[in-house]
């Protein structure tokens, strides 16, 4: 069941970053863009098959988007606009990790 949790969330981050590329041009746009994506991280709970699932969507999306296309030019402007999509998808990702939950060691096994 994590698991398909865990892909549809993939896909919602995804489909998320598609719509913040599509808009980091008009102000606005980037704005209600990041403050989407902020929003659904935080509201998702920590994890592996949540969180970290949602913002991988968004950033691999992202990340694929900033090659150059076969025209030469890119998705994802050179300006203050397609720089702050980038921090963005930075930012998101340290925050999933760092919030990913300790490792439980088991009652019985100490290490040694």
């Amino acid at each position: 069941m994590r698991v398909l949790a865990a892909a549809g969330l993939l896909l919602v981050g995804a489909v998320t970053a598609v719509a913040t590329v599509a808009l980091h041009d008009l102000w606005w746009g980037l704005a209600l863009a990041a403050a989407a994506t902020v929003l659904t991280t935080f509201a998702l709970p920590p994890g592996w098959w949540s969180r970290l699932a949602f913002v991988a969507g968004w950033v691999l999306v992202v990340g694929w988007l900033t090659f150059p296309r076969a025209e030469g030019d890119y998705v994802i402007s050179q300006d203050a606009q397609g720089y702050a999509v980038l921090v963005l998808g930075l930012v998101l990702l340290v925050v999933a990790i760092a919030t990913l939950p300790r490792p439980t060691i088991s009652a019985g096994g100490d290490g040694s």
